[in-house]
């Protein structure tokens, strides 16, 4: 069964990569996936869970912490069943929860910005139609943006804007790829910028000041070599979109158009100092900027004609919102959460410690996984293996102290390795259902840019690092 989870990952992951040839939606194969997963890994329970490591240990680090904390001796099948239906699903589910509801969220706010024209602000000051000098703009605000939000956020409201702003759907797909690129580097040197460097920073593997200073050198080199690249081959001008602004000119003025983009972005801004403030999760700040926006856009619009109210408030909006994507999320992440309690990555850590060793590689390696496992799984796999050492210890310990530079190049590798297939971050995901972009096409177009900047901004760390003698 341990092995069958494997064949089944492997499958459903084929699916949703085939999603056009097959002309099956990828939500409903990850849906599909996700589910299967759990079954397997509870009618295969006793042979799984009862698997060991090399130490004499079970395998799952999940169940491991269950039978400690819970006192049993020898567990019996009831046990492990008890565990996965009433523990384990239940912690992945308010894991997976927190960022279905974020992204929920996000999409909602940026709809009804969008509703109300509120990007014409930013369209309308973007003149340019030249294709190289767009793409550098489009690459640069998105960087600096994702490190402010998050990389999630600034993709969906840059994609947004690119629908106002590119007409052709092949030639959006291109700009849309390179917005994912781009707010995965800003994400990997900023704190609040990438779930991946949250989890390391709250968990105190990296500071604020330090991952700045370290990661933001290879993190722009990773955004800007795709863009040089790209640069060469791009040749022409963007044909615009012909926008039909009667119906919204009828009853928006430019002050709610205004109000609704600053509530907007104020609201998406919001949420990192929510999260600083108050300590909560994240979604909760998103879901009260929501709640906030969604209160002004009832009483604005209350004396408006039904039709249009409909259509302007928060109510009209959540028709709109892709809840496709909502569901591929959920199918994904299960699928990695049953391979996570089940031990699968507990068990390539493991491998790669005792057959790789060196840190570098161990990290490299990590973020070309990123690209095909959720990122998030693999950084928590990483910090449960490794310990973070005292203070002034030497030798090989002392990549892992603190600041260590383990940690700096996890988070810069499990940030921007998972750019180099379209579902392996969680900004590659929300533009894959926005704007229904092709795996293969990704594959064939963008993957090897990704792995070209992943690489070169790998190479800037490290010269970084035997410059300053670490």
């Amino acid at each position: 069964m341990f092995i069958l989870m494997v064949v089944v990952f492997v499958l459903g992951y084929t699916a949703i990569a085939l999603e056009h040839p097959l002309k099956v939606d990828k939500a409903a194969s990850a849906l599909i996936l996700g589910m299967a997963m759990w079954v397997i890994f509870v009618f295969g329970r006793v042979d799984i869970l009862n698997m060991l490591n090399e130490t004499g240990q079970f395998l799952s680090q999940s169940w491991r912490g269950y039978v400690h904390e819970a006192g049993i001796e020898n567990p019996t099948s009831g046990d492990m069943l008890n565990f996965i239906t009433h523990y384990d699903v239940m912690h992945h589910l308010a894991e997976i929860s927190t960022i279905l509801f974020f992204l929920l969220g996000a999409m909602t706010i940026v709809e009804t910005v969008d509703q109300h024209e509120g990007f014409k602000i930013i369209t309308d000051k973007i003149k340019t139609t030249n294709k190289v000098k767009f793409l550098w703009i489009i690459s640069i605000l998105t960087f600096f943006m994702s490190a402010t939000l998050d990389n999630l956020t600034t993709t969906i409201v840059l994609i947004a804007l690119l629908r106002k702003l590119i007409a052709d759907q092949k030639e959006r797909w291109l700009y849309a790829s390179m917005v994912v690129l781009a707010a995965n580097a800003g994400g990997a040197w900023s704190p609040i910028g990438d779930v991946t460097t949250i989890m390391l920073w709250i968990g105190g593997q990296v500071t604020t000041v330090n991952i700045i200073l370290m990661v933001f050198l290879p993190s722009l080199v990773t955004m800007v070599v795709p863009v040089v690249i790209l640069s060469f081959y791009l040749k022409g001008d963007i044909e615009r979109p012909k926008l039909n602004e009667t119906e919204t000119k009828e009853f928006t003025t430019p002050f709610e158009r205004n109000l609704l983009f600053y509530m907007g972005v104020g609201g998406l801004l919001f949420v990192p100092v929510f999260k600083t403030v108050t300590h909560l999760p994240p979604y909760m700040g998103m879901l009260l900027s929501l709640g906030v926006i969604w209160v002004t856009t009832e009483i604005m619009h209350r004396s408006k004609p039904l039709k249009d109210r409909r259509t302007l408030t928060v109510m009209g909006v959540l028709r709109k919102v892709d809840v496709p994507t909502i569901f591929f999320f959920l199918g994904i992440l299960s699928a990695v959460a049953a391979m996570q309690s089940a031990g699968h990555l507990t068990l390539l850590a493991d491998w790669l410690n005792v057959n790789v060793g060196n840190i570098y590689v161990i990290n490299l390696i990590i973020g070309v996984l990123s690209a095909i496992v959720d990122n998030v799984p693999l950084v928590a796999g990483a910090m449960g293996m490794y310990e973070v050492a005292q203070a002034g210890a030497t030798g090989y310990e002392a990549y892992f102290v603190v600041d260590g530079i383990f940690w700096e190049f996890l988070a810069y590798c499990a940030g921007t390795g998972g750019s180099i297939l379209i579902i392996g971050s969680a900004a590659g995901v929300a533009a894959m259902g926005m704007e229904k972009i092709d795996f293969i096409w990704y594959m064939k177009k963008i993957s090897i840019l990704a792995l070209l900047g992943y690489l070169a901004g790998a190479a800037v760390y490290w010269a970084q690092v035997q410059i300053l003698h670490y």
